[in-house]
């Protein structure tokens, strides 16, 4: 398990990879013997043992940090497969589904519990057609008794719906949503337009508390303000205006058939500041852009639990991007967790296993040393060690430890390699 763990946080590669590969580049002598079936095997009595596993971890990690869990968030992303068809039978879990980051195609969806830190507290796997709503029943079910104090279930606006909020709150109890701002009637019309002056929390979060309604239809909204991130978008808004004032004033007769015209209208930051008249001619729209004014640096967050502060509402959905910092790296950037070449349930289940177990230990030590865990990975490159052969002995030696592996080790609070590490005596031959 540690060999596969390790790989994923070093330089990522399928489990034959991995066996073939890279163990033999590494110094890691209790896996030096290891066989292909055993790293199979390994993955089975994970499976079997994941909840009690990822508990201990945990909490082993939460003491390590002196950790206080009262907001847990939650999200799903999905992850794919090398494959073209999916699971026909009942116990298959690749099922088609639209991934989140677009086209059609055999996956699963995996869920991840973090904390406000980034610290994964628990992972799960489900089949690729599984609405993300369904799966908070699971997940609360599979949290309780783990005492993690108030757990608050925190997702995005993909999540907020009347039948999803109903869902959480029976699962969940208390949650934190945020809000479409523009698509949302009662938000755009009501929440955005309240008069009050925000509460400065620091200098680049404003927060106001706006109540809807009364009773049971009563609803409750944080405003939040960014001023830093709407001088941003104001900005860029600025320039992408001059930008098609520009363009426009080269074209004495802006059609919207025109080859230019039809690239800004199906460009993501320009067409949204155009629009095409009934005679066929592209115009600015000024009205749109007034409209976009009214989002600037802003977002909106609604929550069923009156005793959360307004402060920890607010920074508890801004908090939310660590989660999806921390899918990132799982699926993209560094653990790689997909594509995944397993096809039987347990073993799926049982590489996001390792996956998250990977992320874990990059978060503790993105902590322990402050800087992120590339530049952490970069520096422990420069710790190698060389086989040498003598007459006599065989031994391994590693290089003098340069500042920054110095600095990275005392961080994380490990003891220095020995200079000669597996000293034995040359076999005499008789």
């Amino acid at each position: 398990m540690l060999a596969m763990v390790a790989n994923r946080l070093c330089d990522p590669d399928s489990k034959l990879g991995m066996w073939d590969r890279w163990l033999p580049t590494v110094y890691l002598p209790s896996c030096w013997d290891l066989k292909l079936e055993q790293m199979y095997e390994a993955m089975d009595v994970l499976y079997e043992h994941a909840a009690e596993v990822e508990k201990h971890v945990f909490f082993e990690t939460a003491n390590l940090f002196n950790l206080k869990v009262d907001l847990i968030f939650y999200d799903t992303t999905t992850a794919s497969f090398s494959i073209d068809q999916e699971d026909e039978d009942d116990e298959g879990i690749r099922k088609f589904g639209r991934g989140k980051e677009g086209g059609w195609g055999p996956q699963v969806v995996v869920a991840l519990a973090v904390t406000q830190e980034g610290l994964p507290v628990r992972s799960w796997v489900f089949p690729g057609n599984t609405a993300d709503a369904t799966t908070v029943d699971r997940v609360k079910a599979d949290l309780k008794g783990w005492d993690l104090g108030r757990a608050i279930f925190v997702a995005d606006s993909a999540m907020n719906s009347v039948t999803n909020r109903d869902t959480l709150a029976r699962a969940c109890g208390k949650y934190l949503l945020a809000s479409r701002m523009a698509s949302v009637s009662e938000v755009n019309n009501d929440v955005l337009s309240k008069r009050g002056r925000y509460n400065v929390i620091r200098d680049n979060l404003h927060a106001k508390e706006v109540i809807i309604g009364d009773g049971e239809r009563r609803r409750r909204y944080i405003l939040c303000h960014n001023p830093r991130e709407a001088e941003r978008q104001r900005k860029r808004r600025a320039e992408a205006v001059r930008f098609l004032e520009q363009e426009l004033s080269r074209h004495p007769e802006p059609k919207a058939t025109a080859q230019w015209a039809i690239d800004l209208l199906a460009s993501k930051r320009f067409k949204r500041y155009l629009r095409v008249t009934k005679t066929g001619k592209v115009r600015i729209d000024h009205g749109a852009i007034q409209e976009a004014s009214r989002y600037d640096g802003k977002w909106v967050v609604e929550t069923n639990d009156d005793t959360i502060t307004l402060e920890d509402a607010a920074c508890g959905y801004k908090g939310l991007m660590v989660i999806e910092r921390c899918f990132r790296a799982l699926k993209r950037t560094r653990i790689k967790m997909s594509p995944l070449y397993h096809w039987v349930p347990r073993r799926i289940e049982a590489h996001v296993k390792i996956c998250t177990l990977a992320l874990l230990i990059e978060r503790v030590a993105e902590l322990l040393c402050e800087r992120p865990w590339g530049g952490i990975l970069h520096g422990l490159q420069e710790l190698q060690i060389s086989y040498f052969s003598t007459p006599r002995h065989r031994f391994f030696r590693r290089n003098p430890l340069t500042h920054r592996v110095r600095s990275i080790l005392k961080s994380l609070q490990i003891n220095r390699p020995n200079l000669i590490e597996g000293l034995e005596e040359q076999p005499q031959n008789l």
